[in-house]
């Protein structure tokens, strides 16, 4: 190890235990480093709750030094701070969400909300730190955790991505009018702010008949709770109270982008992008409309793929992928979806994801400089090689519901 790798230290802002901080702390240790120091979310989004202390950026700012959270005060100066997902945490949850079922679908306004504040207070007690620096840009985080922003941030760079309603969907019937009014029978009906296909509809219309597959299980009370099993409704009342209880936090509408096949299976692609380059891709199966693997799908051969689209093809999907993560300079990492079309040329990215690289055991890219490396391993590879982020990256102020 040099004597320049030995003065690189990292902090982690994430949930203790979580699969993520563990894999990156490995990496990290692997390396030779010294362990990274490990800051709660909870204790993070706990400050801001404090009495007298309401929930935006300019208490966050004014609040930094007064509100001290366990961990920041211990960081060595120019400290590597890494922002990862809250994670499946019961208390953090509701610190973010409010007391609730965690299985809920609804809640994703107040979340985002309380997200976005909490980024900001990562960004000023960073700040604090001498020589301190984020590895993932609040601002940025802000955006891929708003389909909108995300969407529009895209589409001005000219990347390509499947078309969407510009305007907010506040109800199904408004959905149903902008549809017939676009001579759209298929969309894609996703919450702003929701991660996981957490209330994404997948809808169709047939003359009277309507069809919307989703994980969203409609309960007792019209309560809306995630599933790990799909269910497809038919009734139009149905999916009509499912829209209802989204539509006022928010609604993403974009139109359906038919996907190529492999084995008779639909397909995407997660593409983790690690330094702006692509490093490591899986292949998402599904039987239906959702590929995402905790609801079914499965991972699919990658050199299949990549004969059935030919090299031409190919290039051009990791083209996009690295077009999309451009729009994002000063993130050390993002998992980009990205959709092939059935006609195998065409290629549109379905969302560019803050925290997407949770792919276990999945290698580096041959001909990459970080083939046969983690995800993780690939990101401490990419930092200890120079990467820092890019001073003046793109900006664009977060959309709070």
């Amino acid at each position: 190890m040099s004597d320049e790798q030995g003065d690189v230290r990292f902090a982690v802002v994430g949930t203790p235990g979580d699969r993520r901080v563990t894999m990156f702390r490995d990496a990290v240790l692997r390396r030779g480093l010294p362990e990274p120091v490990v800051i709660s979310w909870s204790d993070v989004l706990a400050g801001l709750l404090a009495p007298g202390h309401a929930v935006g950026e300019a208490s966050v700012e004014a609040g930094a030094q007064g509100l001290g959270v366990r961990g920041f005060e211990a960081l060595a100066p120019g400290t590597l701070v890494r922002i990862d997902s809250p994670g499946e945490d019961a208390r953090t949850d509701a610190l973010l969400r409010g007391p609730g079922d965690p299985s809920r679908v609804t809640g994703g306004a107040r979340w985002y909300r309380t997200f976005v504040a909490g980024l900001s207070r990562v960004r000023a007690l960073t700040a604090t730190v001498p020589s301190a620096c984020l590895l993932g840009d609040p601002g940025e985080i802000a955006v891929m955790f708003d389909k909108r922003l995300s969407h529009r941030r895209l589409r001005a760079a000219e990347v390509p991505v499947p078309d969407a309603l510009a305007g907010p969907v506040t109800s199904y019937d408004e959905l149903r009018e902008e549809m017939a009014r676009r001579r759209w029978t298929r969309v894609f009906v996703k919450p702003a702010h929701g991660s996981s296909a957490s209330g994404v509809i997948a809808f169709q219309v047939h003359g009277a008949r309507v069809k919307a597959v989703t994980s969203a299980d409609l309960g007792p009370g019209q309560a809306l709770h995630n599933s790990l099993r799909v269910r497809t409704y038919e009734s139009e009342d149905d999916v009509a109270t499912i829209v209802g209880a989204l539509a006022p936090e928010g609604l993403h509408v974009e139109r359906w982008f038919p996907k190529a096949s492999l084995s008779g299976r639909a397909f995407d692609l997660r593409v983790v992008c690690v330094a702006g380059t692509p490093t490591h891709v899986v292949v998402r199966l599904g039987r239906g409309p959702m590929t995402n693997l905790h609801l079914g799908g499965a991972r699919g051969d990658l050199d299949g793929v990549r004969a059935r689209l030919g090299p031409v093809a190919w290039e051009r999907v990791l083209d996009a992928c690295a077009r999309a993560a451009a729009c994002f300079p000063r993130s050390l990492a993002v998992g980009v979806d990205v959709m092939v079309g059935a006609d195998l040329r065409s290629v549109a990215i379905a969302e560019v994801n803050a925290f997407g690289d949770l792919l276990p055991g999945l290698p580096g890219l041959t001909g990459t400089p970080v083939a046969g490396l983690d995800t993780y391993a690939a990101q401490v590879a990419a930092v200890l090689d120079g990467w820092r982020p890019e001073a003046g990256g793109a900006q664009e102020t977060a959309c709070v519901t």
